[in-house]
């Protein structure tokens, strides 16, 4: 009886500890990117190579780190986006691209995998970190994206401190626009039509945007893009970056997406959800379905830029069809990986 009662008792203790096992047993993944265009290593110094490989391994691990402790996906994702935010490096935050006038608009959105819950927010202004105001519309606002001035009056309610415009400047961004601003004027003196013209511009000038996906312990997933727009944007342009379904997309049945690119075309191929309904309908990997909206949709019809993607399982998809785009990843079974250029 004493032989059977240990037993018994030894056989209760793994049984009750066997879910805390599984939970720890989980994978994690983390997966960002700091934006996709004309980026080519000959015109890149060692110096500048190396600043923008430490950052995004910076950004990837500061969110890995969340998740590995047990925090969730949207935690993680804006522990990295707000990294991101923060450098000069990348178009979103401080650093972001100027408008034709001369300022700062900023987007951002965040969407949960668990619920489909979302919140973004589009030509901010004020706002340093713009994907935490993303965040608090998606918990505490009944909406799902707010908008300039208004976008402002609830970061107010909310008690987020407002900056000065000036702090996202940034000497590089300037000298871009200024170029952009002399191209658009010469191509519509020439053609007489500013569309034209505005299309006339150099990859680099239409896009650049920062992201991040997460799947943590809860087998929870989460997305989330922030993004300065595009150079010499006019008459408040907004791109894909906030646009839920186009710049990012994030549900446990299928994926979560971040996207990166030339915005227009982002948001007329929806493609963040497109991506997910490929892997949710036609049980296409993420691998699969992001190339085939990357590179067979989206190219043959000059769309360029790329996505990061992940599943429920922990696989990530990095997909892109220019030059480079800035990237990392790290999950529980693989490895620290940063890349910036094609095939590496």
């Amino acid at each position: 009886m004493k032989l059977f009662r240990s037993l018994n008792i030894v056989l209760m203790a793994a049984l009750l500890s066997a879910p805390s096992v599984l939970a720890d047993e989980r994978p994690v993944a983390m997966a960002i990117h700091g934006g996709a265009g004309t980026i080519e290593k000959s015109k890149m110094t060692a110096d500048q190579e190396r600043a923008y490989r430490e950052k995004l391994a910076e950004a990837v691990n500061a969110g890995y780190r969340v998740l590995e402790e047990g925090g969730d996906s949207l935690d993680a994702v804006t522990t990295a986006i707000r990294i991101l935010e923060d450098s000069p490096l990348f178009n979103a935050g401080i650093g972001a691209v100027y408008t034709y006038e001369g300022r700062h608009e900023l987007d951002a959105s965040i969407m949960e995998g668990a619920t489909r819950r979302a919140g973004a927010v589009a030509g901010v202004t004020t706002v340093r970190n713009p994907i935490d105001l993303a965040r608090m519309v998606m918990e505490d606002s009944p909406h799902v994206m707010l908008a300039g001035p208004g976008a402002e009056q609830f970061a107010d309610s909310r008690g987020v401190k407002r900056v000065e415009n000036s702090l996202f400047d940034t000497e590089r961004r300037r000298q871009q626009l200024e170029k952009a601003k002399k191209k658009i004027e010469d191509e519509t003196r020439q053609k007489g039509n500013e569309q034209a013209a505005v299309n006339a511009l150099p990859v680099a000038f239409r896009m650049g945007t920062v992201g991040a996906v997460a799947l943590d312990k809860s087998g929870n997933l989460a997305a989330g893009t922030s993004t300065g727009g595009m150079t010499a944007k006019r008459y408040g342009r907004i791109g894909d970056s906030p646009v839920i379904g186009a710049g990012t997309f994030a549900d446990n049945d299928s994926c979560a997406v971040s996207a990166t690119g030339h915005g227009e075309y982002f948001i007329r191929f929806n493609v963040a959800a497109d991506i997910c309904a490929r892997v949710q309908y036609q049980g296409k990997s993420v691998a699969e379905a992001a190339d085939a909206v990357i590179n067979q949709v989206l190219l043959p019809v000059g769309g360029t830029g790329g996505v990061i993607v992940m599943d429920a399982a922990g696989n990530i998809a990095l997909t892109f069809n220019t030059p480079g785009m800035y990237r990392a990843s790290r999950s529980s079974d693989k490895p620290l990986y940063v890349g910036i250029f094609d095939k590496e």
